[in-house]
């Protein structure tokens, strides 16, 4: 494909592999666990604003930025999940609701922070001479996180993690009669979810070189439910799958 591709077409697949992180993070959430969010755009944007700051004010190196990203969305991801202990169903969809509409607030009216309206813009990045904004270099970028990431998750419903988020999505009370720690598990799959998020966000503000508060609303957070949805819950491949055809339908 690189070889091939024109500079659109890689355009579009990096975008693709991007969401396709985020979506398959937000399937173990949804998929897995039976918790359902609808902040997973604001933490989406928290990554991104976490390596943006990371790499512009801090002089990080980009791969450090954007696990910085992962590990600072996971944690803010596990503040919103607390909820969770009490609220199902509705009720912590509405909390999750709550937390996307801070985070956007923040986004737009903490400047010192986030740039307010005007955002952040990125300096060029370079790997031996490359421009990493670059389609081409990018792809060979977005291709392996992508990769690397749809195998995790894999593995990690394989482990008795995920042998436990499945538990807690047919029957909570079940589980927890089994000996499983329920809200434990339940955040464990937040903060899972939101890392997944958190370290698509950071890849895309590296890769669009600017960030504003705009992209991160509400509406990005449906997108990734029915992307999930859609492609089928527990499905990690129908998560992959179906971010590429809503991509290429948006394109058309």
């Amino acid at each position: 494909v690189p070889l091939v591709g024109s500079a659109y077409t890689l355009y579009i697949l990096n975008h693709i592999a991007i969401a396709a992180i985020a979506a398959i993070g937000l399937n173990l959430l949804i998929g897995y666990t039976g918790l359902i969010s609808l902040g997973h755009g604001a933490f989406f944007g928290v990554g991104a604003y976490t390596a943006a700051i990371l790499v512009s004010r801090l002089g990080f190196p980009f791969w450090v930025a954007i696990l910085c990203a992962g590990v600072v969305t996971a944690l803010v991801g596990m503040v919103f999940g607390i909820p969770s202990a009490r609220l199902k169903h509705l009720y912590l969809t509405i909390a999750t609701l709550a937390g996307q509409f801070i985070i956007q607030y923040l986004f737009m009216h903490w400047d010192s922070l986030t740039g307010g309206p005007e955002g952040i813009v990125l300096e060029p990045i370079t790997i031996a001479g490359i421009a990493l904004r670059s389609d081409l270099a990018f792809f060979f970028i977005s291709f392996a996180c992508c990769v690397l990431m749809a195998w995790m998750a894999v593995n990690i419903v394989r482990t008795r993690f995920g042998r436990a988020f499945i538990a807690i999505r047919d029957n909570d009370r079940a589980a927890e009669g089994m000996g499983i720690a329920v809200f434990r598990y339940k955040l464990l799959s937040f903060a899972i979810s939101s890392f997944y998020a958190g370290f698509a966000g950071g890849l895309w503000a590296i890769y669009i070189g600017s960030i504003t508060p705009e992209p991160f609303t509400l509406s990005l957070s449906i997108e990734y439910i029915a992307m999930v949805i859609i492609g089928g819950l527990g499905s990690i491949t129908g998560s992959v799958f179906v971010d590429r055809l809503y991509r290429d339908f948006k394109v058309i």
